[in-house]
């Protein structure tokens, strides 16, 4: 009863006229990036990042608005996915195999209307999933000491390429990478300048605000340039009829019980460390083909196919949520991206949290099932204009986005060298994009390399410099053996994974042409 009494207080502060302003705001900004192929979820948080800090918003309005980008996000990629068969984000992929083909039938509104229903239904769940089982993991969290924390810090580092991940080594080099910029600066402990090259400006370290800021943002006006606008889509969204928008409630019942399993499925996915709603979305699209698929009509056109992974990976985008806010550890790229805002809002995240700033935790928490409504009754009137946002061109975009990026940056610090360095991170994710190299583990290791050395270093001034301290506690080995687990399982999964993927998507490929 303390939680849902809590919940309350929660309603109480997100109801504000300037909250719900905030949470609608967010949720169409959300939806219209997340439209937008390549930029996902992310991407939109981060490029907005510098607005909130220009308006002058409180750690709760910022939150808020960022979190429902975030869910806006999450739902917009579908649009894309299934008018032009280009997935908005990595987690939509799955969308596209009876997406697609239901919008080359003349039921694009129907597809857009059932996977907008079971996306709230993800969703939704998903944050009554976050009520009850944040606190619980609260509490397992006052147990932990300074071992307990490093070992946490690294099986974060271990976990977050996910199953899904390219290339564990890439992943490995983009850990230490973020690590490395992490150690910029003067030492907290000693006074010693560590990798400022007699910079004055590197003293404070690397604000990674505009790491985030450059590596996302940045990086995906570089890629612009360099492919000129190549495959933007224009014009393929007309070629697919919209049909009826209000799906019929025959249709709804019949793809209730895909949405319940697939819920499950994903807010799983999203709890766990690294996991994420790629992997949400294809757990819950491959079991629902097992389970229901009887006569081979998924990749045809069946609405099943596309609630299942539309309910997954919102579900896990509500999962990934609950370790960012019960232990400080991020469950995805874009929960990184909100862990480093509540950093720059002096606001640490953790078991903490729960009791110091009450009102962020709670306020979010309602704020998000205001949005999941917000986003409902937007997404289903609302799907013509989406359709014309695809459109636009990315030659007006990307600068759009480059000015948000220079003005919110400056905004903030006041400094040209920031800008300057905002510039390198752009050129520097630029270049790992290029590399295939992920930019979350590059960003994990900027928000937490601090925390982890200072943590190791507690450990081991409490031990007299014993190194077997770090495994002293059951739950500290338990945390390393799921690290190593964590780590050296995608080596394993991740080919049989995208193998897999490849499969579904050139079936799909092949019963559309």
């Amino acid at each position: 009863m303390d939680t849902l009494g809590l919940l309350a207080d929660g309603f109480g502060i997100a109801l504000t006229w300037q909250n719900l302003a905030l949470a609608l705001i967010g949720c169409f900004l959300g939806s219209v990036m997340g439209a937008l192929p390549g930029l996902g979820p992310a991407n939109g948080v981060a490029i907005l990042i510098p607005l909130a800090f220009s308006l002058g918003l409180d750690p709760v309005a910022a939150m808020i608005l960022l979190t429902s980008v975030y869910y806006g996000a999450m739902y917009g990629g579908r649009i894309s996915s299934i008018l032009l068969n280009i997935p908005g984000d990595e987690p939509a992929l799955m969308t596209t195999l009876d997406g697609y083909p239901m919008a080359v039938q003349g039921r694009a509104g129907e597809a857009l209307a059932i996977s907008g229903v079971a996306s709230f239904v993800g969703a939704f769940l998903a944050t009554w999933g976050l009520v009850f089982l944040a606190p619980l993991l609260v509490k397992v969290a006052l147990l932990f000491g300074p071992a307990e924390y490093f070992a946490l810090f690294a099986l974060a580092f271990a976990t977050l390429g996910g199953i899904a991940s390219q290339n564990q080594a890439k992943s490995a080099f983009a850990a230490a990478l973020g690590l490395g910029i992490a150690m910029v600066g003067v030492d907290g402990q000693t006074g010693v300048p560590r990798l400022t090259f007699g910079e004055v400006h590197l003293y404070d370290g690397i604000d990674f605000l505009v790491a985030i800021v450059g590596l996302f943002a940045l990086s995906e006006v570089f890629i612009f340039l360099e492919h000129r606008g190549e495959g933007s889509g224009k014009g393929k969204a007309a070629e697919v009829g919209i049909g009826r928008i209000v799906p019929p409630l025959s249709l709804l019942k019949f793809c209730t019980p895909t949405m319940l399993r697939s819920s499950f499925l994903g807010f799983v996915a999203g709890v766990l460390p690294g996991a994420g709603a790629s992997l949400g979305s294809f757990i819950s699209y491959s079991i629902e083909k097992r389970l229901v698929d009887r006569d081979g009509r998924f990749g045809n056109g069946d609405p099943r196919g596309v609630a299942a992974p539309e309910a997954g990976n919102n579900a896990a985008a509500g999962g990934a949520l609950v370790p960012m806010l019960a232990l400080g550890v991020p469950g995805s790229g874009t929960t990184a991206v909100l862990l480093a805002m509540l950093l720059a809002l002096n606001i640490t995240p953790g078991p903490l949290l729960f009791q110091n700033n009450p009102d962020v935790v709670w306020g979010l928490i309602a704020a998000l099932f205001i949005g999941n409504f917000m986003l409902l009754a937007m997404n289903i009137p609302m799907v013509g204009l989406f359709v014309r946002v695809l459109l636009v061109p990315p030659r007006i975009l990307m600068p759009v986005v480059a000015m948000v990026s220079f003005v919110g940056i400056y905004g903030i610090s006041g400094s040209t060298f920031d800008l300057l360095v905002m510039i390198v991170f752009g050129v520097l994710g630029w270049l790992l994009r290029k590399l295939n190299v992920p930019l979350v583990p590059v960003i994990l290791g900027v928000l937490l390399g601090n925390l982890m050395e200072a943590n190791l270093r507690r450990a081991l001034t409490i031990s007299d410099g014993d190194w077997s301290a770090l495994l002293a506690s059951p739950l500290s080995i338990g945390l390393w053996l799921i690290a190593v687990v964590g780590f050296v399982l995608p080596v394993f999964l991740a080919p049989l994974l995208r193998r897999r993927m490849a499969m579904r998507k050139d079936e799909e490929g092949s019963i559309v042409d």
